[in-house]
């Protein structure tokens, strides 16, 4: 399979993403060694100041949007990129709790720029039926792209000194510089002008989307399964040795990465994407019952359980992704596709949120039943997409809106 999609806007968005993705796998794998064992942050400082600003990224996302629609995505999403930058390399500044929370909250705002920005040039620069397709192409090289840091970052661990530690950082500075600089192949997009009466974040007003936001964001606790829970369950409760934690990672990122686009098929229109949403929770159900089974098993048996629950796992995610994407571009107006894109990753970050205190209390703390729990909880917010769309295309705005979804 190719790498890249077909020249054009999705092949730059590509690049562009898979240049960025590099520095952030650096910084993903290295933050936490870098805040405690150079900056000499406690581990409490470290998770209050991660989660102050996951809530500083999650309230902006919307009105940072909004901001992309009314001046171009395409200049924001590169002032983003310089100002992730510059922010990045302000880390290696950085020596107390106070410095640190002031420049993670500058970052996030940042991102929460580059998140709306992103979804708005997608949908400004790819034609409507290449959207979801685009989305997921920038999917898959992403995944290549925090593997390929990963690694790198590897060597700055083994060395485990500051000047290692500060490299990487920079290493992921000029990452974003390079993106952006790849970003300058695509022609600058208009602003969309506002309409001239009525509120401005109307994504905020827009119940069924809201409603559809929070079931996509629920849903996507399902990360945590694989991240979270699954190392834990391993460690455990069950005989499969530990190495297997990162076979059940090797898979994930591998199908991500080979099968993310064409699972993406059929998403694009909201009637299919709300099936995929359904199909995701049920898929997701079932890898619950496979992680649940290899508890009290031999280690072969258990082995071969958790890597089928892996596989399965993966399935869902990659219907769940395609189908979040189909459902927010086909759900948002003209003139608002910033600010929906933004309230959409808002659904994503409650979810990274609640998902290590849910997966780990019903996973790890109640073993079997918890797991059975869980699937029971995907299972149905799968099922409640498709009438919840269906109830936002009836809703939508005459003017250019999406027709009436049939709930199928």
């Amino acid at each position: 399979m190719r790498l890249l999609p077909e020249p054009g806007p999705a092949r730059t968005l590509a690049l562009s993403t898979l240049v960025n993705t590099v520095g952030r796998g650096t910084w993903l794998t290295v933050s936490a060694l870098f805040l405690t064992r150079s900056v000499g942050l406690t581990v409490t400082q470290v998770g209050v100041g991660l989660t102050v600003t996951a809530l500083v990224s999650l309230v902006a996302s919307t009105p940072m949007g909004y901001l992309a629609d009314r001046y171009g995505p395409r200049g924001m999403q590169l002032a983003a990129l310089l100002a992730s930058a510059a922010f990045t390399a302000a880390l290696v500044a950085v020596r107390s709790f106070p410095t640190f929370l002031a420049v993670g909250v500058l970052m996030a705002v940042a991102d929460a720029v580059s998140r709306g920005a992103r979804g708005a040039l997608i949908a400004g620069a790819v034609p409507p039926d290449q959207r979801v397709r685009t989305r997921a192409w920038l999917r898959a090289v992403t995944n290549v792209g925090i593997s390929v840091g990963a690694v790198a970052a590897g060597f700055g661990i083994a060395a485990d000194t500051r000047p290692a530690y500060v490299a990487l950082i920079l290493l992921d500075a000029v990452t974003y510089l390079g993106a952006a600089a790849i970003l300058l192949r695509l022609p600058a997009l208009p602003p969309v002008p506002a309409p001239t009466h009525g509120p401005r974040l109307i994504a905020l007003r827009d119940r069924p989307f809201l409603a559809f936001t929070v079931l996509d964001g629920l849903m996507s606790m399902h990360f945590g399964l694989i991240n979270i829970a699954l190392p834990l369950w391993i460690a455990e409760h069950t005989e499969a040795p530990r190495w297997l934690v990162s076979g059940c990672l090797l898979v994930n990122t591998v199908m991500v990465v080979l099968f993310q686009v064409r699972a993406s098929r059929g998403t694009e229109e909201l009637t299919g994407a709300a099936r995929a949403a359904r199909r995701a929770g049920a898929v997701i159900a079932v890898a619950c019952l496979f992680f649940a089974a290899s508890g009290g098993v031999s280690a072969p048996v258990a082995v071969v359980l958790l890597l089928a629950g892996a596989l399965v796992h993966v399935v869902g995610e990659l219907w769940h992704a395609a189908a979040g994407w189909g459902v927010s571009f086909g759900l948002a107006p003209a003139h608002a596709q910033g600010q929906y894109q933004g309230a959409y990753g808002m659904g994503m970050q409650l979810g990274s949120m609640v998902a290590p205190v849910v997966v780990t209390t019903l996973a790890v703390g109640w073993g079997v039943p918890g797991w059975l729990l869980l699937g029971v909880l995907f299972l149905l917010l799968g099922a409640l997409v498709p009438p919840v769309v269906a109830w936002a295309g009836r809703t939508r705005p005459v003017e250019g809106a999406a027709a009436p979804v049939p709930v199928g």
